[in-house]
């Protein structure tokens, strides 16, 4: 079951740009609940509080009960707008989630085992391509994150999505063929390789040159009996 979390609102009546500024200069943020097949209703939240809620992580994928004068909505966050400057909250959506929903979230990638992967160990670094993961699955199994074990990943190597074990019931949204985590060579490895190939190609050749010789030194005895004779 996923944690459902409590959230107070207040009822906001008037609606429109005018409004929303009276909100915010009383310290509240301006929102709607809507969904659910019901009427879309205003609301208004803390602003200390909405921005704890923010910066805690994982706002967009957490359950809420928003508490609106004694009546309880479940919901989860939607979208939120910040101010591009100040950087605080402008407005927030929520949505209705109905008994038995099934959403599509965005889930945050953890990568573990980085420090165990070979690849590391020889001096490659971890390159996460996919931050977040689509997924569908029900309003009761929303998983905090998907976890990426890339102990097994060598240098160049990469870890896809179709190698990913996700919790039952839940699907993911993305291509199977995803690249969500790489195993990034470390400075000069290409020109590592390349004096490698090529010592091993001299080490090659230098058997069959000799080999040579001796055939060569063969003729020798074999010309000077000749002029014994």
């Amino acid at each position: 079951m996923a944690t459902v979390k409590e959230l107070k609102a207040t009822a906001r009546p008037k609606s429109g740009k005018g409004a929303a500024r009276a909100e915010r200069r009383a310290g509240r943020v301006p929102g709607v609940i809507y969904g659910d097949n019901q009427p879309p209703v205003t609301i208004s939240v803390d602003d200390k509080e909405l921005r704890q809620r923010i910066l805690a992580g994982r706002f967009l994928t957490t359950i809420y009960d928003i508490d609106l004068e004694g009546k309880k909505h479940r919901v989860i966050p939607r979208d939120f707008h910040l101010d591009s400057v100040r950087d605080f909250p402008l407005h927030v959506d929520f949505m209705r989630l109905g008994e038995g929903a099934t959403i599509r979230v965005s889930v945050p990638l953890h990568v573990v085992n980085g420090e165990t992967s070979p690849g590391v160990k020889r001096g490659g670094t971890v390159n996460i391509v996919t931050h977040t993961i689509d997924l569908e699955c029900s309003v009761d199994n929303i998983p905090q994150y998907i976890e990426a074990d890339v102990s097994g990943l060598e240098i160049s190597h990469s870890l896809h999505l179709s190698e990913i074990k996700l919790p039952a019931g839940v699907k993911a949204l993305s291509r199977e063929d995803a690249t969500l985590v790489t195993i990034v060579p470390p400075s000069g490895y290409a020109e590592e390789l390349k004096a490698a190939a090529a010592a091993a190609a001299g080490g090659a050749a230098a058997p069959a040159a000799g080999a040579k010789a001796p055939a060569a030194g063969a003729k020798a005895p074999a010309g000077g009996g000749d002029k014994k004779k």
